[in-house]
């Protein structure tokens, strides 16, 4: 059984000018993608199963990811239902030279696990066990009431 901080996964890709919309920067479709991707690889880390999204909060776009910067996707499983699992994902604006970051987006991602019939199956409890662990779950359900 994954803890909260077994499911923390990170990410990096380099803006390039095909992931930038007509103003240099990373278009949002790209941003959610990749924040789709690390979500998705969580919610699976912690099931053992396959995972499908089954909705996602609002995303506010605070700060734009400029050709040249690294887009870095943060995410973790945060709670947990019966078949869903709740993830916080965050993206960050990274000088690849100082690694200086800054959040750009945030949102809350619900994914389901599905079986080999793609139906609904159970996941496990999650587990906190470490203060990071207590850390980032706090952090996550102050963010999530916030949306």
């Amino acid at each position: 059984m994954a803890t909260l901080e077994e499911t923390y996964l990170e990410n990096r890709w380099m803006i390039q000018p095909n992931h930038a919309n007509m103003l240099d920067t990373a278009h949002g479709g790209n941003v959610l993608k990749w924040m789709d991707e690390i979500g998705a690889m969580a919610a699976m880390r912690f099931s053992g199963e396959s995972c499908v999204t089954a909705s996602i909060n609002r995303v506010d776009f605070q700060q734009p990811i400029l050709v040249g910067d690294l887009a870095a996707i943060e995410g973790y499983v945060y709670s947990v239902g019966e078949t869903s699992m709740r993830v916080r994902l965050r993206a960050f604006r990274e000088d690849p030279r100082t690694e200086t970051r800054e959040q750009t987006t945030e949102s809350y991602f619900v994914y389901v696990a599905i079986d080999e019939h793609r139906q609904p199956t159970p996941v496990p409890a999650l587990t906190v066990e470490s203060e990071r662990g207590k850390e980032l779950q706090t952090a996550a359900l102050a963010g999530e009431d916030g949306n």
